[in-house]
C-alpha cells in the first residue's frame, strides 16, 4: 500500500500546504467520491481561514507536509544569507516571475526562502513588477507564518531577526 510511506496526521496537527502555508488539521472525514468512499484531512489554513479537503491518499502527490523542525530552521537562515545567483537579474521578469512561481509550488520552505531572498534583494537594486511584489509577499507571508509557528514567535520579532540575516556579510 503506497499510502504507508506518506504521513499520517492526527486531528489538531499543525501542516504545512504548498502555497498555501501553514494550518491545522481540523477533521478526518469519509466522503462518496464516484461510488467509493475516500477519506480526507479537513484542514484550515491560518493565514485567511480558508478550509481545504485533502484526500489522505493523496497527502504526497499534494505535498502536504509537517513544519519545519527546529534542526532545520538554520539551514533556512543559511539560505537567506547565502550570495544569490546573479543570472536571474539577466532574465525577464517574466521568466523570472514563472521560476518563482514553481518554486512556491513545491511547498518547500528551503525554496520559499530562496525566493524570498532573491526578491528582498532584488527589490534594493530595482522595482519589481506587479507580479513580482505579489510573490515577495506571498513567500515573505508564508515563510514568517511557519517560521513563527516553529519557533513560538510573534511575526513582528520573526520579521526583524529575518531582516538582521541581509545585514551579516554574504558566504
Amino acid at each position: 500500500m503506497a499510502q504507508e510511506l506518506a504521513r499520517e496526521f492526527q486531528v489538531g496537527d499543525l501542516a504545512v500546504y504548498p502555497a498555501h502555508g501553514v494550518g491545522r488539521i481540523e477533521s478526518i472525514e469519509s466522503r462518496e467520491i464516484g461510488g467509493s468512499d475516500m477519506d480526507f484531512y479537513i484542514m484550515k489554513v491560518l493565514e485567511n481561514g480558508m478550509v481545504i479537503m485533502i484526500p489522505t491518499s493523496n497527502v504526497k502527490s499534494v505535498g502536504l507536509r509537517s513544519l519545519i523542525g527546529e534542526k532545520d530552521i538554520p539551514k533556512v537562515y543559511e539560505i537567506i544569507t547565502k550570495k544569490k545567483d546573479c543570472s536571474l537579474d539577466n532574465q525577464t521578469w517574466n521568466r523570472r516571475y514563472r521560476e518563482y512561481m514553481d518554486k512556491i509550488k513545491t511547498g518547500s520552505l528551503f525554496d520559499v526562502a530562496e525566493v524570498f531572498r532573491d526578491l528582498f534583494l532584488l527589490r534594493l537594486t530595482k522595482d519589481l513588477s506587479f507580479g513580482e511584489r505579489k510573490l515577495l509577499d506571498t513567500a515573505q507571508s508564508l515563510l514568517l507564518k511557519e517560521l513563527c509557528t516553529a519557533k513560538d514567535m510573534s511575526e513582528k520579532d520573526m520579521m526583524a531577526e529575518i531582516e538582521s540575516l541581509f545585514d551579516k556579510p554574504a558566504s
